[in-house]
C-alpha cells in the first residue's frame, strides 16, 4: 500500500518540470492551438491542472483525512479558461506553486491514512488510496492529452508518414 504514496508523489513531483520545459520551449501559438473542435489545447490542459490543484485535490485530501463527504468537480462549469492576457509562463508558475504546496500536504499522508473513506457526491464511497491513484493518473492523462494536442500539426504535415500514427494519436 505504501507504494502508492511513493509512486504518486514521484509522478506529482515531476509534472511541473515537464510543463515548465514545454512552456519555456514552445511558441504560444502551438500551446494554444486546439487539436480539433471541442478538444483542449495544451494550455487548456495546464489550466485544468492548475484548477484541480487549487480547488479539487487538496480539498479532497482534507475531506478524506476528516472523514467528510465532498462534491464532484465539473471542469466545464467550475474550471477556468486560460486568460488570453496571461502568459503561459505565469500559468505554469502558478501551477508549480500550487503543486509545491500540495506536495507538502501529500507528505503528511501515512500508510494508515490510505484506507480512510469519504463519500464523493457522484462516485460514492472512495478511499484515500483511490484518490492518490486518481490524482497521479489525472496528471499523466492531461499531460499526454496536451502532448497529443501539440502533435497534431506535425502529424498533419508529415505526408505519407501520417499512416505510421495510430488513430489514438490523430485527432479527427
Amino acid at each position: 500500500m505504501e507504494t502508492i504514496l511513493t509512486w504518486s508523489y514521484a509522478v506529482l513531483e515531476i509534472t511541473p518540470a515537464r510543463w515548465q520545459e514545454l512552456i519555456a520551449k514552445l511558441p504560444p501559438e502551438l500551446l494554444t492551438r486546439p487539436p480539433a473542435a471541442g478538444e483542449w489545447s495544451a494550455l487548456d490542459c495546464l489550466q485544468h491542472l492548475a484548477d484541480t490543484e487549487r480547488w479539487v485535490f487538496p480539498q479532497r485530501i482534507e475531506a478524506l483525512l476528516a472523514g467528510k463527504d465532498f462534491p464532484a468537480f465539473d471542469p466545464d462549469s467550475q474550471g477556468q479558461k486560460p486568460d488570453a492576457g496571461e502568459s503561459p509562463v505565469a500559468l505554469v508558475e502558478e501551477f508549480s506553486s500550487l503543486r509545491t504546496s500540495n506536495l507538502t500536504l501529500l507528505q503528511k499522508i501515512t500508510a494508515t491514512d490510505l484506507e480512510r473513506q469519504a463519500r464523493h457526491s457522484e462516485l460514492g464511497l472512495v478511499t484515500m488510496s483511490e484518490l492518490l491513484h486518481h490524482w497521479a493518473s489525472h496528471d499523466l492523462m492531461h499531460t499526454v492529452q496536451a502532448e497529443r494536442a501539440l502533435m497534431q500539426p506535425f502529424i498533419q504535415g508529415c505526408g505519407p508518414w501520417q499512416s505510421y500514427f495510430s488513430d489514438h494519436f490523430v485527432t479527427p
